[in-house]
């Protein structure tokens, strides 16, 4: 199969350390790769992979400074997808709603992978207009808010395994983790509350964005002081997979409703269960006593954290070996390509967005 996976720019693929989206890019356009398939990928100037590269912008977003004009620069991007889109079976975009116009009337079979959160008026107002073409959810919740969309299937993220093995309870280190941005709605805040009450050390590995730069230097830096709290920055894979490892919880406190949430999974590959708030896409991805606890509020998580030993890290890798490998999820994706290609042989206006 020929295919064609778009990659967001604010990254390179795979990032150097913290970049969700373009992480699963990644990991999608490998294993492609690896299954035989002939696989172009667009994204920006520092990217690796195996499949054939082409080359849409010369750095990162999150390298230009002030406020890029993201229209235009994606325009040209889809202006170049566009142009070699006949020379693909499928069209796989993971950029948003910038495509849906150039594409509205592609006769290649194309799909987008909606990464994001749906509850934004700016976002709704984008995608109301374009409500045929096909849509990928990565939790069932992301959809809540836009249910009438084209929702094609809902495909949960998938890693690769982790070189970290799990670890028993009795050998982990002691601490607690936070993974990922410091951000309002990730709460890294909350996390520190919980790990101050539990009375346990907490390792806080994250990215600030620009525009969380404020929030992080006001609230969190204060924080940072307390006794335990250890703020370690951005990792890179092998460093998070041996702070993982390690911990005895992921702590995940948000307050916003999360579309997927990779560190839970990320945590569960070694064997680490995850402490989360009931919001967004946490009931579907934690499996309640299996691979964490669910709670509600920062009591019930530190009681929770007492009942960490009840935990089985080998069951919890068994769990994601079962629902978040890569390979499940390239299977995923195979056969929705496999459905819209057969489709679109069947019924050309398929293309042009008739349901998957």
């Amino acid at each position: 199969m020929r295919i064609a996976q778009v990659a967001p720019l604010g990254e390179s693929v795979p990032p150097p350390k913290y970049g969700g989206t373009e992480r699963i890019v990644s990991y999608l356009t490998e294993a492609l790769v690896e299954a035989g398939h002939d696989v172009t990928l667009y994204g920006c100037a520092g990217s690796e992979t195996a499949a054939n590269f082409h080359c849409c912008f010369p750095c990162t977003l999150r390298q230009l400074p002030g406020q890029p004009d993201l229209e235009l620069i994606y325009r040209h991007v889809m202006a170049e997808v566009r142009a070699h889109s006949s020379n693909f079976d499928v069209v796989h975009f993971h950029t948003g709603w910038f495509e849906f116009a150039p594409f509205a009337q592609s006769p290649t079979p194309r799909l987008t992978t909606m990464h994001g959160r749906l509850n934004i008026p700016e976002l709704q107002q984008r995608l109301r207009p374009h409500r045929t073409f096909p849509l990928i959810s990565i939790s069932d919740a992301q959809r809540s808010p836009m249910p009438d969309l084209n929702w094609v299937r809902t495909i949960y993220h998938g890693i690769p395994t982790p070189w970290a093995p799990p670890v028993a309870p009795k050998e982990k280190r002691g601490y607690l983790t936070f993974l990922g941005r410091i951000s309002p709605e990730k709460r890294p805040d909350t996390a520190i509350e919980i790990a101050q009450k539990a009375g346990m050390p907490l390792k806080i590995a994250a990215k600030v964005d620009p525009v969380d730069q404020e929030y992080f230097d006001t609230l969190i830096r204060p924080m940072l002081s307390l006794p335990g709290i250890e703020y370690l920055g951005e990792l890179d894979d092998y460093e998070k997979g041996r702070l993982l490892a390690g911990s005895s919880a992921l702590l995940f406190p948000i307050d916003w409703p999360e579309p997927f949430g990779l560190a839970m999974i990320e945590a569960m590959a070694c064997g680490t269960p995850v402490i989360a708030f009931r919001r967004g896409s946490i009931p579907e991805v934690v499996d309640e006593g299996i691979t964490g606890f669910i709670v509600e509020d920062v009591d019930g998580a530190v009681a929770a954290l007492d009942r960490l030993s009840t935990f089985d890290p080998h069951a919890i890798r068994a769990t994601f070996d079962r629902r978040f490998s890569v390979a499940r999820m390239v299977d995923d994706y195979v056969a929705v390509y496999d459905r819209l290609i057969a489709q679109t042989a069947e019924w050309p206006e398929a293309a042009y967005g008739r349901q998957a």
